[in-house]
């Protein structure tokens, strides 16, 4: 196979995971309707599911600019998911926590968007052994 049809079929590959993974149902909706959430303050609470951060460390993980960092904080926070406080070593710095509430909400959210599609589940053991093995090889 020359370069051109190896690019080529990887490309193939490529679009069909992504189909799989994106498009095949959706995921997004799934969990919009079942938290009652944007997907923007979704994305937001399962970051900070994971650890408090900084307002512009929450920024700069969900690639938005502050204003909007703060739309969507102050929405979490109407809604008893997150609390800000003061960092201890700057008292201009604003550091949002999840409640309890926001973490099981998250956890709602992770669980609908991993869930494997259904296409996947249904492969027979020994096809999804090997995708296994071949996707181990791509992402350890």
């Amino acid at each position: 196979m020359n370069d051109e049809a190896h690019r080529a079929t990887a490309t193939r590959i490529y679009q069909r995971m992504a189909h799989l993974v994106l498009e095949s149902d959706n995921r997004r909706r799934e969990v919009v309707d079942a938290t009652g959430l944007s997907f923007a303050r979704v994305r937001a609470l399962r970051r900070l599911a994971r650890q408090p951060m900084r307002m512009s460390e929450l920024a700069a993980e969900l690639v938005v600019d502050k204003p909007y960092t703060t739309v969507i904080v102050d929405e979490l926070e109407r809604r008893g998911l997150v609390v800000r406080t003061t960092a201890p070593d700057d008292r201009r710095v604003k550091v949002v926590t999840v409640t309890e509430q926001g973490r099981e909400l998250a956890e709602l959210a992770s669980a609908i968007l991993t869930r494997p599609p259904q296409a996947l589940v249904a492969l027979p053991a020994a096809e999804m052994a090997e995708l296994d093995a071949l996707l181990a090889k791509l992402a350890p």
